[in-house]
């Protein structure tokens, strides 16, 4: 086993110590090691990686390629009014689309999480007061029942102006880029960013063959619970994946500078090219989180997402300065993101090359 394979395999294993079951990947310079422990579920075998799992916000990073993608090929503007792209959503109804200081939400508002939108849709707040242990949230989120709540929600800051972490407009993204390329969100990301990079098990909707492959999720006592279906509005944590698939997705990110003719590339650097300021320290991209570690820290360059239904967590990270990546799904509603920076952290130190 390679020093980069006890690494991830470390990782995995100390994961396993407080999940049900969980897949690491590892990525620096041209290699990826991939590796796993625990279970997928009861009576199930050790998860590895073709295993599926559901990514839940790490989907948001698939939204907003694919909005870049579309832009890249004039579908749709950035700067374009989310109104504009639903103006004909409901048939002969008007999607009424809030907007405040005079300024109306685009799209790009809606992948940088600045639209002023709250969390969650209109009245899911209270269904969590009332239900805290819904087995699937968001189940009833119809277009109709998004759309009726959008037109009575009264945003929280003038879009654009700053950072409010939101599901619904990551949600609405999805919708919204979907109607204007006129099909589903599931096929729209196959076309957009799957096909291109060969990603043959990220979906919404797992067949006989994945669901054959597919990981039960759990609470933190290890209780199975249900899938979650997020009905119109996959785009802002519907998807499943593997950390095969991920890891492909991640290798993208990382060449796609030195590599600009590479499938995807000028879709992702447009991705990064977008940057709202959250604080002093940290920014947004198109879909990805970034923010620069301390030079006592080693000033390293964090690029990252993270995600969680109610029985799984993922956390997606990169630099591609360093040239290095991790992947960590764990199918237990337990945080992976610690786990995940510190293998990130020991990737920079340890196994850095240039980008």
């Amino acid at each position: 086993m390679n020093e980069l394979a006890r690494v991830v395999q470390q990782t995995v294993d100390r994961l396993a110590d407080r999940h049900v079951g969980a897949v690491v990947a590892g990525l620096a310079g041209g290699d990826t090691e991939i590796r796993g422990a625990g279970r997928t579920g009861p009576g199930g075998s050790t998860p590895g990686p073709d295993t599926v799992f559901e990514i839940g916000s790490v989907t948001k990073v698939f939204t907003s390629l694919v909005l870049a993608r579309l832009a890249l090929d004039d579908a749709v503007r950035l700067d374009e009014p989310l109104a504009e792209v639903l103006a004909d959503a409901r048939g002969g109804s008007r999607v009424v689309v809030p907007g405040r200081g005079g300024r109306p939400i685009t799209l790009r508002h809606l992948a940088t999480h600045t639209a002023g939108l709250p969390r969650l849709p209109r009245g899911m707040l209270s269904k969590a007061l009332l239900r805290p242990n819904d087995p699937d949230p968001y189940a009833g989120c119809t277009a109709e029942y998004v759309l009726d709540g959008l037109a009575r929600t009264r945003l929280r800051a003038a879009p654009g102006h700053s950072f409010r972490y939101s599901n619904l407009g990551a949600g609405l993204l999805g919708l919204a880029l979907a109607h204007r390329a006129g099909t589903g969100y599931e096929e729209l990301v196959a076309r957009e960013v799957c096909e291109p990079l060969g990603l043959t098990d990220t979906h919404v909707r797992s067949d006989a063959e994945r669901s054959g492959r597919l990981a039960h999720g759990h609470t933190t006592g290890g209780r199975p619970v249900p899938y979650w279906d997020l009905a119109a509005v996959p785009g802002m944590g519907g998807l499943r994946s593997t950390a095969a698939d991920l890891a492909v997705l991640l290798r993208a990110q990382l060449t796609a500078e030195r590599e600009p003719d590479a499938p995807l590339a000028p879709a992702i650097t447009l991705t990064r090219e977008t940057r709202h300021r959250v604080n002093p320290f940290a920014w947004m991209h198109l879909g990805w989180l970034g923010h620069r570690l301390h030079s006592q820290q080693g000033g390293h360059l964090q690029i990252w997402h993270n995600g969680g239904t109610g029985g799984f967590r993922s956390f997606v990270a990169f630099d591609p300065e360093k040239q290095v990546g991790v992947v960590v799904l764990a199918n237990t509603r337990r945080s992976a993101d610690p786990a995940g920076t510190a293998l990130l952290r020991r990737l920079q130190q340890d196994f850095a090359t240039a980008g």
